[in-house]
């Protein structure tokens, strides 16, 4: 990787891309790149010194990438189409051309890593488990899909005798192992834990026994003698060769919470593992979802070798990642959470949350369904788990990187919602619709730009008060 001086991006604002560029630009490589949209965290690239441009257009291609081939690196994420122009340029041209995952491979394979797959749960998981081991001073970088409330980035480094050949081999690397597009098949780690196998990537996988292939796949690819560390609900075949674990929200697996309490939305636990109880632990983030997250977190860090008062420190001390369960408003007369939830159970998982802490309350929810294909694939499931909230505002459905189906749109799953209470509206009109209504508890949820609404809906109830 010391061989490229000059590192370029196409897609630079996804979370995952970003993460990576920023560990460039740490190393000191000239990074810079091409998004579709300026965002909060393209911005924050900008600031630190990173160039980004924004319209598909290889006359924005700086002279230095043009006239250094030889020195560039140019790294894409699928989202980017193959139409894209820059894209077709650097191909035409013989550039070295890889995707994010394996970028990621090639960085991580020079020492140990932790890697962090499932097809929800794995952000905040991966998050936290980075936060116990950093405090731990055992992580020499963490590559993250979310943006960490405890350090305000996406990226974790130990900058000591850091290189892009050699990241300090006595510590660990964490990965965020993503499913889709089969990402997470370039990574080889110590410890890999899986949080959950539903169906989803239909566009890839096809059918559900190819995403548990997949996932087998993954673990398999675990070190010899390393540690495989399953949510007890997956049902996949664990490899020969590993230490195998399991975990859950309070059944009795190698690792489970005890003695559940709640009070004001926050869980207090006590944690058991395979050889000690930890107990009266405050889980710093709300939602029962986390609780379990906490438990599968606590199981990465045991088997890492972390003491047990590090790991009730970090659970205690862990503030969440942006968009994950992020509580916008809490007051007497209104609570605003905003989160990232886009598949079905992703949602039913949130939502049960909610009622939970908030049992007495309504609860308003405000859906941007993500991709045509997924909307397709689950909108009964989607029905389903929207069926939980008490009113609900359904908007259009968020492109990304796919092309309209016929027949698909957002009124397909709410022809399909049971409750009396719903409206299919655009994103510009929320704010005005919510200012008619009598609101307890809302939501807003989705992976598309749904949060491009939780400052402005933040600033209406602020005026409204």
């Amino acid at each position: 990787m010391n061989k490229y001086k000059y590192i370029y991006f196409l897609g630079i604002g996804g979370i995952g891309m970003s993460a990576i560029a920023r560990y460039f630009n740490t190393i000191e490589k000239c990074v810079c790149g091409y998004d579709l949209t300026k965002t909060e965290l393209t911005k924050n690239l900008e600031n630190e010194n990173i160039n980004i441009h924004y319209k598909d257009d290889v006359n924005k291609i700086s002279n230095k990438i043009k006239t250094n081939k030889n020195n560039v690196l140019v790294i894409y994420t699928p989202a980017i189409p193959p139409t894209n122009s820059e894209f077709i340029y650097f191909k035409q041209n013989n550039y070295k051309i890889l995707k994010r995952a394996e970028v990621l491979g090639l960085i991580s394979k020079s020492t140990e890593n932790i890697a962090i797959a499932g097809t929800h749960g794995k952000t905040t998981v991966s998050t936290l488990v980075a936060h116990i081991l950093y405090s731990n001073n055992s992580v020499s970088a963490a590559f993250l899909g979310g943006i960490s409330k405890n350090y305000n980035s996406n990226l974790l480094l130990k900058k000591q005798n850091l290189s892009a050949t050699n990241i300090q081999s006595d510590n660990y690397i964490i990965l965020e192992a993503d499913e889709y597009d089969r990402t997470f098949h370039n990574f080889y780690p110590k410890i890999a834990l899986v949080t959950s196998l539903d169906t989803d990537h239909l566009d890839i996988y096809k059918t559900k026994n190819n995403i548990i292939v997949a996932f087998e796949k993954f673990i398999s690819q675990t070190n010899k003698n390393g540690f495989v560390i399953l949510n007890n609900k997956v049902n996949i075949s664990k490899p020969d060769n590993t230490n195998n674990y399991t975990y859950s929200l309070s059944d009795k697996t190698d690792f489970f919470a005890k003695n559940i309490k709640i009070d004001n939305g926050f869980y207090t636990i006590d944690l058991q593992t395979p050889t000690y109880i930890l107990e009266n632990i405050k889980i710093g983030i709300p939602g029962l979802i986390n609780v379990e997250n906490s438990v599968a977190a606590a199981a990465v860090a045991y088997l890492a070798g972390i003491g047990k008062e590090v790991i009730k420190s970090g659970l205690e001390t862990y503030q969440g990642v942006k968009r994950r369960f992020d509580i916008q408003i809490a007051s007497s007369n209104m609570i605003y959470i905003d989160d990232y939830a886009h598949h079905p159970e992703e949602i039913f998982a949130l939502l049960n949350s909610v009622k939970k802490m908030y049992p007495s309350k309504k609860i308003t929810g405000i859906f941007q369904p993500h991709l045509f294909s997924r909307t397709k694939d689950f909108v009964t499931e989607f029905a389903k788990s929207l069926s939980l909230l008490d009113d609900l505002l359904l908007l259009d459905i968020y492109p990304a990187r796919e092309k309209p189906i016929e027949g698909v749109s957002s009124k397909i799953i709410f022809d399909k919602v049971n409750i009396n209470n719903k409206i299919l509206c655009k994103k510009s009109d929320v704010i005005n619709i919510l200012k008619n209504k009598n609101i307890e508890v809302l939501l807003t949820i989705g992976a598309g730009d749904i949060d491009t609404l939780v400052e402005k809906i933040t600033l209406n109830y602020i005026n409204r008060k």
